[in-house]
């Protein structure tokens, strides 16, 4: 491999390659509410039992949904939806767009119908941080897009699955590079 030359930038370079989501809340009186994402990650809680990690600044209804329910659907924005994310990003999200949603099938969170990877998650634990709320969340169900052939999380062909990827810009993936030992020679 060839030594790269850096330089220092400062911290305000925070860029963090993330994919994007759309969280999934119920509000107070019954109606749901979306709010894009990107601020996602998992760990693992014990044996298989992964949890999803999600981060949110500031007062965001969605926010105080989770708060105050527990509960939220965690939804893979794809390039198709590109223009929802980027709506609800910066509209009221009920004013002026049209989408669709369901019911999840294990807890009752609004999912968006065009999603092909959502997870129904449950809050198990929740930190602050100074105006920021890190929810470890528990994955009761995920669906999946029935085209998708997936043996296990290592089998995702995320070039199908078409996730839009968030760095300050939206990216798509272009290709697949391989396997874990595939490069250890």
């Amino acid at each position: 491999m060839k030594n790269v030359k850096r330089k220092s930038v400062g911290t305000h370079f925070s860029m963090c390659v993330q994919p994007a989501f759309i969280i999934g809340t119920n509000n107070e009186d019954g109606t749901y509410n979306f709010a894009p994402i990107t601020w996602v990650s998992v760990t693992n809680e014990k044996e298989n039992n992964y949890c999803l990690v999600i981060s949110m600044f500031g007062a965001k209804r969605t926010k105080q949904n989770i708060i105050r329910t527990g509960i939220l659907s965690v939804n893979l924005v794809s390039t198709d939806m590109l223009g929802l994310m980027d709506y609800l990003g910066t509209h009221y999200a009920k004013d002026g767009i049209s989408y669709d949603v369901s019911r999840g099938d294990f807890l009752n969170v609004p999912i968006l119908d065009a999603s092909r990877w959502i997870y129904e998650c449950e809050v198990v634990k929740a930190v602050e941080l100074g105006e920021s709320t890190t929810f470890f969340c528990r994955i009761r169900n995920i669906q999946i897009d029935e085209r998708l052939k997936c043996t296990d999380t290592f089998d995702v062909n995320l070039i199908k699955l078409e996730p839009v990827i968030y760095s300050g810009m939206y990216h798509s993936i272009g290709k697949l590079l391989g396997k874990i030992g595939d490069f250890s020679e």
